[in-house]
Formats: C-alpha cells, structure tokens, sequence
C-alpha cells in the first residue's frame, strides 16, 4: 500500500510546489513508483514538470469530481518512475460544486483507492488555503509536511492550520500524522533567519526536520 504524504500550507510562497516536486522526482530517481497530485488551481507543480493546460483534458478537477475514471487522468513525466495528475484553473469551482455533496471532503481518499496499491509514494501539493480541496488532500493521506519559510510572518496561521490537522484526526482521518515542519528559504547571514530557526525548534522541537533549505537564486526561481 502507498503512503499518501500531503504538502500543505495555507500561506503561500513557502516553498510547498518546490518540496513536492524534488520529493516526488527524488524518490522515482530512487526507483520508488510516486504519484504526483497537483491540487492547487494556479497548477504550478503541474508546469513544473512540464506539463501545460494545453497538453491535456482531464485533470484533478475530474479526480475530486468523480467524473472520470482515476487511471484516464493520470499521465507520464518524464521523470523516472513518476506519475502525474495534473491542474488548472478549472479546479477553483470544485469547492463550490462538492459544497453540498454528504461525502465532500471524502471524494479525493474515494478516488485513491483504485491505485494506492499500485504506487509506493503519492505526493500531494496543496493550494495555499484551508478551503476544501485542502480538507480532501489531508483526509486522504497518511501524513503531511508542513513547509515554513524562515521570514516575517513565519508562523502566521500555523496554529490555524494545526487546529484543522487535529479536527481531520478526530473526525476523519484518525491516521494522520505530521511528517514534520520543513524550515525553507533560510539565510544564514540573516538574524531574522535564524531566529525563526530557533522560535520554530522550541515550540515543535522533534516535530522540525533537521534539513533546512537554503534561499538561493535557483530555488527563489523555481515553481
């Protein structure tokens, strides 16, 4: 059975596109067979990989839906052993279609289950907010990395978002765990940097992954 890992963070610009795409890439690089989940509307990871809304038909948008059969969606990448299903702008109108739906936040773990099996790792990287599309991502997996940005404002509505992890663990997904805070964009030669290093190890301590990304210039570029 696959392990089911979301990346989420409802601030956006905190590096959760970049850390799904080397992760997914890096384990299909380790022969694992991963399957990439876009569920963020600007589908960034999606042309990350080089996959553009005119290449393709049926998307995440179809996978929540329930309209099209899961294995009709998803596509090939040219990256060794990974598998993609891929965004755009369609998805914004999910929420407001499934809003009524008995088994709403339910539809995406629903879907899962044809292929879990069939992959080692899924990958999801999320849409920077909390609405429902996120709910789905974080009831359908088995953890979730949270990635934080070593700036201003670093911590803002982290509480928020480990509120709704607790509510999900209650109500709907009682086997969620959090993989662990993901320190990016961190600078060395900043105070601020590293004081949010420290402020984030003392309140989570083991909770925090000892790898840091480092802001560079090709990160900074990257989707």
């Amino acid at each position: 059975m696959g392990k089911i890992i979301a990346v989420s963070n409802q601030k956006g610009g905190v590096g959760k596109t970049t850390t799904s795409l080397n992760l997914a890439a890096c384990l299909g690089v380790l022969e694992k067979k991963v399957l990439l989940i876009d569920l963020d509307p600007q589908a960034n990871a999606s042309s990350g990989i080089g996959i553009y809304p005119d290449s393709f038909k049926k998307s995440s948008y179809h996978l929540l839906e329930h309209t099209e059969n899961i294995n009709d969606i998803i596509l090939k990448s040219t990256t060794p052993n990974l598998d993609v299903i891929p965004s755009n702008i369609d998805l914004v109108a999910i929420e407001l279609e499934l809003v009524n739906h008995p088994n709403r936040e339910l539809m995406l773990k629903e879907a899962l289950a044809e292929v879990k099996d069939s992959y080692d790792y899924i990958i999801i990287d999320c849409a920077p907010s909390l609405g429902l599309i996120t709910l789905n991502a974080l009831t359908a997996a088995n953890s979730v990395i949270i990635p934080i940005q070593c700036e201003y404002f670093a911590l803002e509505g982290l509480g928020k978002l480990l509120n709704t992890i607790k509510s999900i663990q209650k109500i709907h997904n009682s086997e969620l765990d959090i993989e662990g805070l993901l320190l990016t964009m961190y600078d060395s030669r900043l105070r601020l940097s590293n004081q949010v290093v420290q402020e984030v190890k003392k309140h989570f301590h083991d909770m925090v992954f000892k790898t840091i990304i480092q802001r560079n210039v090709s990160l900074g570029e990257a989707p």
